[in-house]
């Protein structure tokens, strides 16, 4: 681009030698071909200014990327910040690009949700099985456990059981451990009688101790029907008020709550403790890593349901649609809140590690065409202008 614009320069200078001193039509080639050799000139040296100075002379106000590239980085990282990062651009372009339903149009192909589900999966079979048990105790004993033992149990676990209350969780509970109670009562009378035998007086008969120990198998069979089948039954309101007082307990009574930090430090002291809550956490991951690991297993099979389900809903449900969106849009603008400026000082700081003529040749480079461009348009419309202004010349003539 440089050479076709020098060679518009040298043939609009062959052109004006060759012209020189004629006059009717030559008159106005050799007028146009000055005044393109004008046009050239000045805006060779307006862009060669930019990034050099013209012909290596120190002229004023030249070779000005070289010289205030830090200044051109801050500026526009300012203009990136005000007219880019700014949160009604930022919610408007998430609008316009629809977010969640091209999502759900994605996730809706059955291909693309295996893909996701198989991704995931590798990557949390593989985090899941770089986690070691000296990880998960020091997780529990350097950071969980402590910060047990300096927060109190008591108020945290007599409003729970106070919330349980006002939302009658209780009910469920006491329910199914009456159901289970009975059914295991009805099947294992010999275990009962032998248990209530073993404790009756050495000196009754065993006929006696027989009869006796299966009357009272019979009445604890119905005494536990009857609270299980009578909601409002005694021992189902003294259940309540026991766990009422319990909770009140927990809250307000200094020696129910040191109580219960001791029963807390107690546990938290006993190595069983922690030696359970490893066994546990190791049975877990490996159903959970063998399942993930298995590409037709039942975990992976549910994760691509679910993400189906998920993408038709998108797809149908407009609402969630523009509440995801909106959601979308409050992270990005939070985002940009909280890290735009560190986003926007990388183009400062890339500029500012730039060496000054470096910086020129890589802008020069990048936008040097167009530049380039601008010296042939100008040796254009110099020579159209000077046409213009010898034809003026001649008519006021």
């Amino acid at each position: 681009m440089r050479t076709l614009a020098l060679g518009l320069l040298v043939v609009a200078a062959l052109v004006y030698l060759a012209t020189l001193r004629r006059h009717g039509f030559l008159g106005f080639v050799n007028s146009g071909a000055e005044a393109s050799m004008v046009g050239a000139i000045a805006d060779w040296f307006a862009v060669t200014a930019l990034f050099r100075h013209p012909l290596g002379l120190p002229i004023p106000h030249t070779a000005l990327i070289p010289k205030r590239k830090d200044e051109l980085g801050r500026g526009l990282e300012e203009f990136v910040g005000e007219n880019f990062l700014q949160e009604e651009v930022i919610r408007d372009r998430v609008r316009i690009a629809d977010v969640s339903q091209r999502v759900g149009r994605w996730l809706s192909e059955p291909a693309n949700a295996r893909r996701v589900v198989d991704e995931v999966s590798v990557v949390a079979a593989s985090a899941l099985s770089r986690v070691r048990d000296d990880h998960v105790s020091s997780l529990f004993t350097e950071a969980l456990f402590p910060r047990l033992r300096e927060e109190p149990i008591a108020p945290l676990l007599g409003g729970l059981i106070e919330e349980a209350i006002d939302d009658d969780l209780q009910r469920g509970l006491v329910d199914l451990a009456l159901v289970e109670l009975h059914a295991w009562l009805l099947a294992n009378e010999e275990t009962v009688t032998d248990v209530l035998g073993e404790r009756a007086p050495w000196w009754t008969p065993p006929a006696l101790n027989d009869r006796v120990a299966s009357r009272i198998h019979l009445e604890l069979v119905r005494w536990v029907a009857d609270i299980r089948d009578d909601p409002y039954h005694r021992a189902r309101e003294a259940i309540d008020s026991m766990l009422a007082t319990l909770a009140h307990n927990l809250q307000q009574d200094p020696p129910t709550q040191e109580r219960a930090e001791r029963l807390k430090d107690r546990m938290l002291d006993h190595p069983q403790v922690l030696a359970s809550t490893i066994s546990v956490w190791n049975a877990l991951r490996r159903v959970v890593t063998s399942s993930l690991r298995d590409p037709d297993g039942a975990l992976r099979d549910r994760l691509r349901r679910e993400l189906s389900d998920f993408a038709e809903r998108l797809l149908e449900d407009e609402p969630l649609r523009r509440r995801l969106d909106g959601l979308a849009a409050d992270a990005a603008v939070f985002a940009v809140d909280r890290y735009g400026a560190e986003v926007t000082a990388v183009i400062t700081h890339t500029i500012e590690r730039w060496d000054g003529k470096e910086a020129a040749r890589r802008i020069e480079l990048h936008v040097g065409r167009d530049l380039q461009f601008i010296r042939i348009n100008g040796t254009v419309v110099g020579g159209l202008v000077g046409v213009l202004i010898h034809a003026i010349t001649v008519l006021v003539d």
